[in-house]
């Protein structure tokens, strides 16, 4: 395979239109930089075999490290061995540092794990398979963050570019790893990445601050130096941001810090999309000036989205307002995906997207799975699966999307989030509770506060089970025609599931059983 790849520099002169400009790339970028290079990865999930087999098709020396064993990897483990790539399984000792001369992480494990310590206090520098996507590929990258919405809005953007006309690439946090494509994405094409906090703390070069390039005998230092170096993309977007992932981050602060990565460090003519209406974006983004386009519900603010006369508009920089859609055209429930839809139409326009392929898409999109989506109407009952609520926060979202009496699924791993807000919200919006998992106990108890202190007697009624499988047979016991059936956690799925698709996947054939 040829040595190639594109690194951009900026997409467009002062003034200069975006759109007409999105397809400008020079200064080239390869998989040179690392070679000469011991490398060694470390997590096999999506990412990491993805990326262990990219490297090995090169004929880098590659090493992976899982914590897993072989049996549990399955067919993982021989695919991995044939493309030439030597496994440590069942532990990371320290000794392989040794030889390692980059360590490639899985944004899954905790910078604080003693191999990363220990990788950082050997000087040896740290990446990640997205990190690596974005130094090589030659196409503009859209990119998308948040504390919740950004899966939505990241799918509804890569549908809008793509009825534009433009050839799409979608992942990063969602779908397959970008790495298995780069090879296929060609300078005019468009890619749409979701990022994760935990994704962007490798975008910050304070991670790499003691590595000592000079030192390291790649084929091309320079470029490896721009890897390790601070990056946002050309065009970045922050929804909102809410306390989440306190279980893995160790403050606020912390996981605020990891989300600033995809704006920081752009350049003078990037564009920055930020939620008006979040306390935090607000704050954040008021430090970028003109850069800036603000969406929200709540104000109206020029070169930026909201909604005017029940519509959803764009206002030009005199203010003037053109009509996206009527918000009664709209096919998404829930104030929440509002927002996930002015986001995603004001990153297209930024991207040369037409405002009638943006009204196209818009009134056709009905979701991605696991967000509000519909499974079954049984006995006049809706059930809704709601598995990516991995957070109080998004538990909120989905009991404000509803009008109809709602039984609610919650429950799971919890993350270490406030339950307060939610649990007051409960006691208002639902008519059952049933509670499951890990966390049941510890919502059950936020719900006791919030009732001892409640004015109102008529409170919902607040079930106990041992698992999902037992909570759907609760709640078909207990809905009532016209009712809703949620599903919506507001906690992660890890004492019970691989992740909230698997647990979206059972309720779901639960459901489909009844």
């Amino acid at each position: 395979m040829g040595l190639r790849r594109g690194l951009r520099t900026p997409l467009r002169a002062q003034g200069e239109p975006l759109q007409l400009i999105l397809v400008k790339i020079v200064t080239m970028a390869d998989i040179s930089m690392l070679s000469g290079l011991q490398v060694l990865v470390m997590g096999l999930g999506r990412e990491g075999t993805a990326l262990a087999t990219y490297l090995a098709g090169y004929s880098l020396p590659v090493t992976a490290t899982d914590l897993r064993s072989a049996a549990q990897l399955g067919d993982t483990t021989a695919a991995l061995q044939e493309a030439g790539i030597s496994l440590v399984l069942g532990e990371h000792p320290l000794s392989l540092l040794d030889e390692a001369d980059i360590l490639f992480v899985s944004p899954g494990v905790p910078l604080e794990v003693p191999f990363l310590r220990q990788a950082v206090s050997q000087k040896i520098p740290l990446s990640t398979e997205s990190r690596l996507f974005c130094h090589l590929c030659p196409a503009p990258i859209l990119a998308v963050t948040g504390s919740s919405g950004k899966t939505t809005t990241a799918t509804l953007l890569s549908k809008i570019m793509e009825v534009s006309g433009r050839k799409t690439w979608v992942g990063g946090n969602i779908g397959r790893p970008l790495i298995e494509a780069v090879e296929q994405i060609k300078p005019d094409d468009i890619v749409v990445i979701e990022l994760s906090s935990f994704q962007l703390e490798y975008f910050h070069a304070r991670l790499n601050k003691a590595v000592d390039v000079a030192g390291i005998p790649s084929d091309n230092p320079q470029q490896l130096a721009v890897l390790l170096d601070n990056w946002s993309p050309p065009i970045g977007a922050i929804l909102n941001i809410t306390p989440n992932h306190l279980d893995r981050h160790p403050s606020m602060k912390h996981y605020v810090l990891a989300k600033r990565a995809i704006i920081d460090y752009q350049d003078v003519n990037g564009v920055i999309i930020m939620g008006l209406d979040n306390d935090m974006t607000r704050t954040i983004g008021n430090q970028f000036g003109p850069k800036v386009r603000w969406f929200s519900q709540e104000a109206r603010i020029a070169n930026g989205a909201g909604i005017l006369n029940d519509a959803l508009v764009f206002f030009d920089r005199e203010d003037k307002p053109q009509t996206l859609v009527n918000i009664n055209e709209i096919k998404l429930r829930g104030r929440h995906n509002i927002y996930n839809i002015l986001a995603a139409c004001l990153i297209a326009k930024e991207a040369g997207a037409s405002i009638e392929t943006m009204q196209q898409v818009v009134t056709t999109f009905t979701g991605v799975d696991h967000r509000l989506q519909l499974v079954r109407e049984y006995n006049q009952v809706a059930y809704y699966n709601d598995s990516i609520a991995t957070s109080p926060e998004r538990l909120i979202a989905a009991l404000y999307s509803f009008s109809e009496p709602i039984v609610l699924l919650a429950g799971g791993y919890d993350k270490n989030l406030p339950w307060e807000e939610a649990a007051r919200l409960m006691l208002h919006r639902t008519r059952q509770i049933i509670l499951f998992g890990e966390a049941a106990e510890l919502i059950a108890g936020e719900i006791d506060s919030v009732c001892a202190e409640a004015t109102t007697t008529a409170t919902p009624v607040v079930h106990r089970c041992p698992d999902l499988e037992e909570a759907v047979k609760v709640a078909a016991q207990v809905a009532q025609p016209g009712n809703v059936v949620l599903l919506s956690p507001g906690c992660a799925s890890f004492d019970a599931f691989s992740d909230f698709v698997e647990r979206g996947e059972c309720f779901a054939e639960l459901v489909m059983a009844l």
